[in-house]
């Protein structure tokens, strides 16, 4: 029989969470469930959400409502933590130094590694847990005293791309109960336990971003600086509204049409769609071309930095797999070090933090600011930053 601990549940008012904290209460652990507040409605000096203009596109408010009530069907104390500070510092901060540099960040990665697996996971060690749970689709394996990072089974819900920052400490520390269950199974659990959230749609985007049209809550922080698109003879296209407002692969709200073709060019793409393919933030000039399978948006070799490693040092070169954005495939890859592999305290100066992949097969819209994770199979190795492409 296990041994019942104390552990908290970051408990966010969707079904996963909820599901997590019954999975546990069931097994006989003492559970209490935290609410983690980590944008403010109200900050009305900053233009922010929740400012007189604004109709209120977080709905932080709702969750914990649906928290509460998870809470009280199932038997267990919950609490409310305001971690906002935290996640302006030590995400928001980031996410917009990212932007202004023209990348495209991963809040999701950051808002692990910082909040949730960090000031969530003190303030529960300062409520005496023994362990914190949460409800990503994802597994921890011990092996000889140290830990795993594996996918969740259910291929289309695994999220340990967006855990791959965690540390030994903070694996071991932590539980992820539905990451043996499909979601269809957790769906179902919830139905039958009679949750009051079984059929609430799973969350999208981040939370202060909402529902909101992205481009419109980026510009109450960063400066437009209009500028023109070219295509890639050069040609300029259209005009930009500042290279902060665009990613790498983007289709949608270019705000360019089709071009009519020069005498004695062909004019069978035409209509192709157009897509982002580079920025070139010295001349504040966007390129965009056209056709999905274009060449500037295919690379084989994307070269990392900024790199963290759940074992605490990068793998040997070995023939691996990776994935440079969320819900693709692994794509076979040598994974190259920079550095040799000594094992090193994350974030400490002079870590090894930069590595490269060379992919078998070309990689679509390797974007700047993005995460490269690493996996050999199911076990997720780390990753970095997605610096370069070729």
């Amino acid at each position: 029989m296990k041994k019942t601990q104390r552990i908290v549940v970051g408990l966010s008012g969707g079904v996963d969470s909820a599901v997590t904290a019954w999975l546990l209460k069931r097994q006989g652990h003492e559970v209490v469930g935290i609410f983690m507040k980590n944008w403010e409605d109200d900050d009305r000096a900053a233009g922010g959400p929740g400012d007189d203009t604004d109709p209120g596109y977080c709905t932080s408010n709702i969750d914990f409502v649906d928290a509460a009530a998870v809470a009280d069907v199932i038997g267990i104390e919950i609490e409310h933590v305001n971690f906002a500070a935290d996640y302006r510092d030590r995400v928001f901060a980031e996410f917009l130094r990212e932007y202004q540099a023209g990348r495209t960040p991963n809040p999701d990665v950051l808002c692990n590694a910082e909040i949730k697996f960090k000031a969530f996971l003190d303030h529960a060690m300062r409520l005496g847990a023994e362990k914190i749970a949460t409800g990503h689709y994802a597994r921890v394996r011990e092996r000889d005293g140290r830990f795993e990072l594996l996918k969740g089974l259910d291929p289309l819900k695994d999220q340990s791309y967006f855990l791959h920052r965690l540390t030994q400490a903070q694996l071991a520390k932590t539980l992820f109960p539905i990451g043996d269950l499909p979601k269809t199974e957790v769906r179902r659990l919830a139905t039958e336990i009679g949750l009051p959230n079984a059929a609430k749609r799973d969350s999208t985007g981040i939370c202060f971003i909402g529902e909101r049209p992205f481009r419109e809550f980026l510009n109450r922080y960063l400066a437009s600086t209009p500028g023109p698109i070219k295509d890639d003879r050069g040609r300029t296209i259209g005009e930009h509204v500042g290279l902060s407002f665009y990613t790498l692969g983007q289709r949608k709200g270019i705000g360019i049409g089709g071009l009519k073709a020069r005498r004695g060019e062909p004019a069978s793409s035409d209509h192709a769609p157009w897509f982002v393919a580079r920025k070139d933030m010295a001349t504040n000039t966007l390129y965009a071309v056209q056709g999905h399978g274009h060449p500037w948006l295919q690379s084989n070799v994307v070269a990392s930095d900024d790199a963290s490693w759940v074992a605490g040092h990068p793998p040997v070169a070995a023939a691996l797999g990776a994935k440079t954005r969320y819900r693709q495939a692994d794509a076979a890859c040598a994974f190259e070090p920079a550095e040799p592999a000594e094992p090193v305290v994350p974030g400490a100066p002079g870590a090894p933090g930069q590595f490269t992949l060379r992919f078998t097969q070309p990689q679509w819209a390797a974007t700047p600011g993005q995460s490269a994770v690493v996996y050999d199979g199911d076990v997720c190795l780390g990753g970095g930053v997605i610096g370069s492409s070729a």
